[in-house]
């Protein structure tokens, strides 16, 4: 069985968060905002996992609902280090764009998810 595109997509985004962390505090000597990136871009894999082994659809869509807000308090602080100057638009871009197509995906697992629930009669 091929592992799922969010979740490779959603690793390799943690990744590269990891490396512009580095970058941030290394290269630019942001420490807070920066902080804050880390946490929340590497959320975004780490609850994708945790809907993969959930005990339910519903768990699982609870699980992928954070990932979908850790995604974009991600793309968050990414627009606010664009616009404070410590990011050039071509670093800015290359990262957003890739969280932002993880969370399009995301978003799409959940509503698909939702469509194909059971519906319960009254």
């Amino acid at each position: 069985m091929s592992e799922s595109v969010v979740k490779i997509k959603s690793f390799e985004l943690a990744i590269a968060g990891v490396n512009f962390y580095k970058y941030l505090v290394l290269e630019k000597k942001e420490f807070i905002m920066s902080k804050q990136f880390l946490r929340s871009i590497t959320s975004v894999g780490a609850n994708v996992r945790e809907a993969i082994n959930a005990q339910s659809k519903f768990d699982f869509i609870h699980k992928l609902a954070i990932a979908q807000k850790e995604c974009d308090e991600t793309l968050y602080w990414l627009e606010l280090l664009k616009e404070t100057k410590f990011i050039e638009d071509q670093d800015f871009d290359a990262i957003y764009l890739k969280a932002s197509e993880v969370l399009k995906i995301i978003k799409s697992i959940i509503m698909t998810t939702k469509q194909n629930l059971p519906v319960k009669n009254s």
